[in-house]
């Protein structure tokens, strides 16, 4: 289909018809001899050809391309589907519309969330694996392990070097070892019970 006739021969239009295309053919500015004669074959088929040139002549001259184009789809859509023509095709658009945008509407969703989780993420394993935790934690266990160790060290009292009793002014300590020793008891049992950690060395006199 061409806007205008050529003059080398008949219009498309003419040419399907069989007849002489004359001066002023409402056919001859739309339908051109090549593509306009399958065009126009689909247009007589649904329309008719009288149909269409009353439609056509009935037409502001501005708008006969617009009702040309208008015609040949139609009448097309219906050679390719005689029970939904044109409606059949427009049904299977408005679902792939349906389909595009229900797939867009999927993307879009998943998109933020994939954005929530890039925002999410990078501040929790920020607060999972700081490094100021993990040095916290082992200077705390540093200092329990001091404070065990100093604990041990307080109660791990040194043992008092053994001193033997003596009384002053008497004229012979040795006859007075018994003595001594109940006293030394004595001091031990004392201390053992003030101090239950002080271990105390094994008597050397004897």
């Amino acid at each position: 289909m061409s806007a205008a006739n050529n003059g080398t021969g008949p219009c498309g239009a003419c040419k399907f018809l069989r007849r002489k295309c004359v001066k002023g053919c409402v056919f001859a500015p739309y339908f051109d001899s090549d593509q306009g004669t399958a065009h126009f074959a689909a247009v007589h088929k649904v329309f008719g050809a009288s149909n269409a040139a009353k439609l056509l002549q009935g037409t502001p001259v501005h708008k006969r391309v617009d009702a040309v184009f208008t015609l040949c789809y139609e009448a097309l859509a219906r050679v390719r589907d005689p029970v939904y023509g044109s409606a059949g095709h427009i049904f299977t658009l408005q679902q792939q519309v349906v389909n595009l945008q229900a797939e867009l509407a999927y993307i879009q969703a998943r998109l933020s969330t994939l954005q929530c989780l890039s925002l999410v993420l990078p501040q929790s394993q920020a607060g999972c694996r700081s490094p100021t935790t993990f040095h916290s934690a082992s200077e705390l266990g540093s200092d329990l392990v001091c404070s065990s160790d100093t604990s041990m060290n307080v109660f791990d009292l040194p043992q008092p070097q053994q001193t033997s009793i003596e009384l002053a002014g008497s004229p012979n300590p040795f006859n007075r070892v018994t003595e001594d020793e109940d006293l030394q008891a004595l001091a031990r049992e004392f201390v053992s019970q003030c101090h239950p950690g002080v271990r105390f060395r094994p008597s050397t006199s004897g």
